[in-house]
């Protein structure tokens, strides 16, 4: 009697094997997507249910529902594109600025004696200060639109971005330095292809501290002056007694920061 054999192509098998790599992953990408808007939604239900047992009144805590309503008629009437265009063009603007004028500004200051004597106290004194408090003066100098709200941001966001460029750059090994010396690299290629490449990680650290910052400042100034903007528009409707607004523009500034 024949005995019939089965082969399989290599190819196949291969085939086979990332299929089921795909599965894998696509499944433990849901699994962890699942896992992290859990929480999320845990509150969102326990929202609804103090708002289905009447433990407080509808003004202070209206339901999600009316909420997710009032989102979706920003949605659909283009309020909250334009809003989050505003906030995130203030934001993103001066964030930029900030990481450049930062970075030029930590590594003048780490390499330069005669800088670092000249910024070192100012930066001492202006890191830990509240830079909102600058906001009056700013207002006086640049009025109530996007210039005066940009320049908080860029003022407040260089902080940390200076702070991190200095330690990083003051941090690069010393030997490195010395042994490109030796070889013969001058400043300038100690600074592009050393000192920045080095730094460069805890300048990132930087900029992670910087870009939050930017946003909320960018969030303050719209609701302390008003205009287009998701603080503007959710401190419009504060004014009102727009209780599902203010709360639709909460999640629509957490939208806008994720």
């Amino acid at each position: 009697m024949a005995r019939v054999t089965s082969t399989v192509h290599p190819a196949a098998s291969l085939l086979a094997g990332i299929e089921d790599d795909g599965r894998a992953s696509w499944g433990e990408f849901g699994r962890r997507i699942f896992m992290s808007s859990f929480p999320v939604l845990l509150v969102l239900l326990a929202w609804e249910e103090a708002t289905r047992l009447a433990l407080t009144t509808p003004f202070l805590l209206p339901s999600p529902i009316i909420v997710a309503e009032r989102i979706w008629g920003d949605v659909t009437s283009g309020d909250l594109v334009l809003n989050i265009g505003h906030t995130l063009y203030r934001a993103f603007f001066g964030f930029i600025v900030a990481s450049v004028t930062g970075i030029a500004l930590g590594i003048l200051i780490a390499r330069n004696n005669a800088i670092h004597w000249f910024f070192d106290p100012i930066i001492s004194v202006g890191f830990p200060m509240p830079k909102i408090a600058f906001l009056p003066i700013f207002m006086l100098w640049f009025g109530l639109y996007d210039t005066s709200k940009i320049a908080l941001v860029i003022f407040d966001a260089t902080f940390p971005v200076v702070t991190a460029t200095i330690a990083a750059t003051q941090g690069v090994d010393r030997q490195m330095l010395w042994s490109a010396r030796m070889l013969g690299a001058g400043e300038r290629q100690l600074l592009w292809e050393i000192i920045v490449p080095a730094a460069f990680p805890s300048i990132m650290t930087g900029l992670q501290i910087a870009l939050p910052i930017s946003l909320i400042i960018t969030i303050v100034t719209e609701m302390i002056m008003g205009g287009p903007g998701l603080g503007g528009s959710m401190i419009a409707a504060s004014r009102f007694a727009d209780s599902p607004g203010v709360f639709a523009g909460i999640i629509e500034i957490a939208i806008a920061g994720y």
